[in-house]
């Protein structure tokens, strides 16, 4: 039996992926010029000057699907590398330490890094690193 939205599962990778980046490019605009407001006081200069640009940049490789698999899998990296030193230290669970959207990010961009841009991306025009499972 197929799912009523089987048909769509193209669409929604693209709309999946495009929102997922369009969010996380706003971490590393906020790191990097304070855009939008909202940046606490004392943060280390290598969250900053190493985490914002990846977020920044990942985010819009991400959102417009060029160079999608590795985008998505330095960013989903970083992710996981932000979870374990910076909330795992504070407690197991992600719900104890506050560490939701940092593990969230850090499967969805596997996930992204495993399909590919998929259709309506940059990598799909250019006929490269697009997802056969995605594009029926």
């Amino acid at each position: 039996m197929t799912s009523f939205m089987s048909k769509y599962s193209p669409n929604c990778y693209a709309l999946m992926r495009i929102v997922v980046g369009f969010l996380f490019l706003w971490h590393g605009s906020q790191k990097l010029f304070d855009f939008p407001s909202g940046m606490p006081a004392g943060v280390p200069a290598f969250i900053t000057y190493v985490a914002g640009p990846i977020e920044l940049v990942g985010g819009i490789l991400v959102m417009i699907g060029l160079l999608t698999h590795w985008a998505a899998f330095i960013t989903s990296g970083q992710m996981a590398f932000a979870y374990w030193m910076v909330h795992g230290t504070k407690a197991l669970l992600p719900l104890q330490n506050n560490g939701e959207l940092a593990a969230l990010y850090c499967f969805v961009f596997l996930f992204i890094a495993a399909q590919g841009g998929g259709i309506w991306s940059v990598d799909s025009l250019l006929g490269r690193g697009s997802s056969k499972a995605l594009n029926r």
